[in-house]
């Protein structure tokens, strides 16, 4: 049987502005990215999703992300491997805090939007936020997307990876997503979606834009919680992958 990771960018409300349905989405996914106060969340966010997350029995990973909160961390900012490094150490220190508080443990560390990107094609950049991650627990599991150098440079250090596939984005011919500036970056009809996650879990392929498949693994599928289809594709996704004979689990599992 197949099986996958059902994992969801959380926490990302800030102050008095709230984003996503994060309790509804905990009850269909199997592992949850909260922000660390970077990009978005705050110290009350955080430990109010760490709660919600140990309620639903959801695996709990860092997802540390540039400081760019009017951006939302989407945009590239010009860093150090050093900065890298010292960024991710800081935010994996400031939500396991939370995590230890509630008796629990971290299962994974997943970049943010820019950091993420920009590490998938940096190898200066990957080596330093899996040296990180490593320094602080050689036992948490590094995402990264599926054939990075993100992927390549947990793997050197003596991380346990994930592959990780997208559900709501669009990808290029050399395996990246779309850029978000472009039009056809983002999926919005959950069928779509869903038959993207199945072919991807099953065959090892996914449609670029340019009309050819790419060769992908998936070990775990993103699905983000700020779009305004997050809740109707977790949904439909978990629902349709077990119909397909796929095992949904958290990637420690």
């Amino acid at each position: 049987m197949y099986r996958i990771d059902l994992n969801c960018d959380l926490g990302e409300s800030f102050g008095a502005y709230k984003m996503g349905r994060d309790e509804d989405i905990l009850r269909f996914v199997t592992s949850a990215n909260i922000a660390c106060g970077f990009h978005a969340g705050d110290p009350s966010v955080m430990r109010q999703t760490v709660r919600l997350a140990l309620e639903k029995g959801v695996k709990i990973g860092a997802h540390p992300g540039l400081p760019d909160l009017i951006g939302f961390g989407r945009r590239n900012i010009s860093i150090s491997p050093q900065e890298a490094y010292d960024m991710v150490t800081y935010q994996i220190g400031a939500l396991n805090g939370f995590i230890q508080a509630e008796g629990a443990a971290m299962q994974h560390v997943k970049p943010h939007g820019a950091l993420y990107n920009m590490a998938a094609k940096s190898s200066e950049l990957s080596e330093a936020i899996a040296e990180a991650v490593y320094k602080v627990n050689p036992e948490l599991i590094l995402f990264g997307l599926a054939g990075s150098e993100l992927v390549r440079a947990g793997e050197k250090i003596g991380l346990q990876t994930a592959h990780e596939v997208f559900s709501d984005r669009t990808y290029q011919a050399d395996g990246s997503l779309t850029p978000r500036s472009q039009p056809d970056a983002l999926i919005h009809n959950d069928q779509q979606a869903v038959s993207q996650v199945v072919r991807m879990v099953k065959e090892g392929k996914v449609f670029s834009q340019q009309g050819t498949d790419v060769s992908v693994k998936a070990h775990t599928v993103c699905i983000h919680g700020d779009g305004s289809e997050a809740l109707t594709f977790a949904r439909h996704i978990r629902q349709t992958l077990q119909a397909s004979d796929i095992s949904v689990k958290a990637i420690s599992e």
